[in-house]
């Protein structure tokens, strides 16, 4: 049988869906998957259990430093 990590990397592979793999726990693999206007961050458990999370937004492209500059310090401090 076959754990969960892979039934979705296989799934992301044959939607041809970006993704890339990252370890931030010690029981768990972390999939970011990009689409169009949405990120998912999807976990998956020693266990085999998937847990996910959808951030959406217009990609809208922005130029301006200073802005960019108050929305990382404001990141910094929380």
């Amino acid at each position: 049988m076959s754990h969960e990590l892979y039934r979705v990397i296989r799934l992301l592979e044959r939607e041809g869906i970006h993704y890339r793999l990252d370890r931030h726990r010690d029981d768990s693999i972390l999939i970011t998957a990009t689409l169009v206007g949405e990120r998912i961050e999807i976990d998956v458990f020693e266990d085999g259990h998937v847990e996910y999370s959808r951030f959406r937004g217009n990609e809208d492209v922005e130029d301006e430093i200073p802005i960019l500059e108050i929305l990382l310090r404001e990141q910094g401090r929380e």
